[in-house]
């Protein structure tokens, strides 16, 4: 628990639960925390089912007469499987960047969180720093070292401040590679290098991925990055880079020039032969594997 998330408790120890209808709550504005039907939502829905809801949703009121949910949308989500109309809650009144700093802080510590779900909520909670933080003009402390928000974060949540500001970083990558991070296809470290790229330079990062069939390791995500930064990056200098042999892949499979021009006309690059092959592996894929 964060001190800011202590302060709070102790300023609203005479707060009373209260139950209210689930189609009057509305999900936070951007909530970066996935809730999902997987066999966690299974387990809390089971604990629900047999003990009710022992922890209240945390909401605010806004507009409307409805409440957004601070902490709690899993529950929420739960308690709509099982039919329940109405949930308990304890209202508190805040503004936009106390309910910010509310939510992220209630969720941070769930056992599994994902890469994008911490990226995207050290993002939120940076902003709201750096907000708060801000002085207005002419008000300058020459004496008094102000803390940096990576470091205020790291302090809270036990990432070192540059592995906050890593974590932030991923959220510049495409939505496409992103998931990718957080399926485990690619490991951590190269994420952070390709979010340094262009969006069009991560669309087509895509596109050599799916042409070598391989994912970036480190030094070549750098050595892209590295390109990109001297504008010389190009599609076809990342399929080359894909494409090349890692170790602990010796023993796949290869073919000569030679071997396969036979089968392609002369005018065919290794590159055209290449992308010949994986289209037809495709098709082939597609009308046996998949049936």
């Amino acid at each position: 628990m964060t001190e800011v998330t202590k302060e709070f408790i102790q300023k609203n120890e005479d707060e009373k639960i209260i139950e209210i209808e689930i189609e009057r709550l509305r999900s936070f504005k951007n909530h970066p925390f996935q809730v999902k039907d997987d066999n966690e939502m299974h387990l809390l829905k089971e604990s629900i089912e047999k003990y009710g809801i022992l922890t209240p949703l945390i909401v605010r009121p806004v507009p409307d007469g409805v409440y957004e949910i601070i902490a709690g949308h899993r529950r929420r989500h739960a308690a709509e499987l099982l039919g329940y109309r109405k949930v308990p809650v304890i209202i508190r009144v805040m503004n936009e960047d106390e309910a910010i700093l509310n939510m992220v802080d209630s969720n941070l510590h769930r056992e599994k969180i994902s890469f994008s779900e911490k990226a995207f909520a050290y993002k939120m909670k940076n902003n709201v720093l750096k907000r708060k933080s801000g002085r207005k003009k002419g008000q300058i402390d020459h004496k008094t070292k102000k803390k940096r928000t990576v470091e205020i974060i790291s302090e809270e949540c036990g990432d070192s401040p540059k592995q906050v500001q890593r974590y932030i970083s991923l959220t510049k990558l495409i939505p496409e590679l992103l998931q990718k991070l957080d399926d485990e296809l690619i490991s951590f470290n190269p994420a952070v290098e390709i979010s340094a790229l262009k969006e069009e330079e991560q669309k087509q990062l895509l596109e050599a991925m799916d042409y070598a069939q391989a994912v970036p390791s480190l030094s070549q995500a750098q050595r892209i990055k590295k390109l990109s930064k001297e504008n010389q990056l190009t599609l076809e200098k990342m399929q080359e880079i894909m494409s090349e042999i890692k170790k602990g892949e010796i023993t796949r499979v290869a073919f000569t020039n030679e071997q396969l021009h036979k089968y392609f006309p002369s005018r065919y690059t290794p590159a055209m032969m290449k992308r010949e092959i994986i289209a037809l592996l495709k098709i082939w894929q597609n009308e046996n594997w998949e049936k």
